[in-house]
C-alpha cells in the first residue's frame, strides 16, 4: 500500500526547547510533519538534531514548548508509552542486544503490543503461546524484508555495521509504528549502499504507510530523498522547506560553509 502524503500534521513541535544548564541545545523550534512525508533534519555537528529526536521519543524531557502526535500532547510521557502510540526510532549509536540473535532482537520489540502478562508468558497460558507464534512469524518476515532472512539465528554482535543498522530498522518496524525516526541511517555506508538506502527508505514508507523523519549528515542523500527539510544550527531552526529552497538558502550555506 502506497502512503499518500497529506496536509494533516502527524507530528507538531511548537516552540520546543531543551536546555542543559546554560546550554540551549534546542531553542524555540517549531515545525510540523505531514502524513506520508519523508522529512529530513540536517545541520552541522552539535546543531541539536539528536537532542530533538530524544525529546520527541521521551528519552529526555523538554524544557519548554509543546509536542503533539495526531493532536495529542506527548511531552511528559515515557518512552515505552510513546512507542506504544506509534513512534519508533533507530539510534546514531546502535543499541542492539549483542548477545541475542537477530530474531530475538526483533521479537523483543513486539512485546509492547502483547496482551499476555509476565505470569501468563512464563506459564505458557493463553493467549501467550498464540502471541509468541505470531511474534516469531512477524519477526522472521521483517528480517526477510531488510535482507537478513538467512541470518535469523546469528548473534547481533557478529553483524557488520551496515547489517546492524538494517537489524535496528527491523526492530523499529516491529513496533508497528506510524512514524519512524531514523538517526543517521547512512553512517558508515559506501556510495552504492547509500543509493540503495534511499530506495529502501522509500519502499518502507510506501509498504507500511509510514511517515519518516531522518537525521543525516550526507546532504546529497537528504536532498534527493526528502519531501521537506528542516535545518538546525546551534539549536535554532534556520530553514524549513522543500529541498531546492533549502539548498539555496543563504543561512544554510553560511551554516555549512561559514561566512567570509
Amino acid at each position: 500500500m502506497i502512503a499518500e502524503q497529506g496536509t494533516i500534521p502527524v507530528l507538531e513541535a511548537q516552540s520546543l526547547t531543551r536546555r542543559f544548564g546554560g546550554l540551549v541545545a534546542v531553542n524555540d523550534v517549531s515545525f510540523s510533519v505531514n502524513s506520508g512525508e519523508i522529512f529530513g533534519l540536517i545541520g552541522p555537528n552539535g546543531a541539536g538534531k539528536t537532542t530533538l529526536f530524544n525529546v520527541v521519543t521521551g528519552l529526555i524531557p523538554a524544557s519548554g514548548g509543546h509536542l503533539l502526535f495526531n493532536g495529542e500532547a506527548l511531552l511528559r510521557q515515557r518512552p515505552h508509552q510513546i512507542a506504544a502510540k506509534g513512534i519508533a526510532r533507530t539510534f546514531q549509536n546502535i543499541r542492539l542486544f549483542g548477545a541475542l540473535s537477530a530474531l530475538e532482537n526483533v521479537m523483543i520489540a513486539q512485546h509492547v503490543h502483547t496482551r499476555s502478562g509476565v505470569l501468563k508468558g512464563v506459564l505458557g497460558l493463553p493467549p501467550a503461546p498464540q502471541e509468541e507464534k505470531a511474534i516469531r512469524a512477524k519477526a522472521t518476515e521483517l528480517l526477510e524484508l531488510v535482507g537478513l532472512g538467512d541470518r535469523t539465528s546469528e548473534q547481533a554482535k557478529n553483524f557488520s555495521y551496515g547489517d546492524q543498522r538494517r537489524l535496528e530498522i527491523a526492530r523499529a518496524l516491529a513496533l508497528n509504528p506510524k512514524v519512524l525516526l531514523l538517526d543517521e541511517p547512512a553512517a558508515g555506508m559506501n556510495p552504492n549502499e547509500k543509493h540503495q538506502l534511499s530506495d529502501f527508505i522509500r519502499d518502507l514508507r510506501d509498504r507500511f504507510s509510514l511517515t519518516i523523519l531522518l537525521i543525516e549528515h550526507h546532504v546529497p542523500l537528504v536532498m534527493g530523498l526528502c519531501d521537506r527539510i528542516a535545518v538546525l544550527d546551534f539549536g535554532q531552526l534556520i530553514a524549513l522547506g522543500e529541498p531546492d529552497r533549502v539548498r539555496t538558502d543563504p543561512a544554510v550555506i553560511a551554516a555549512y560553509l561559514g561566512n567570509e
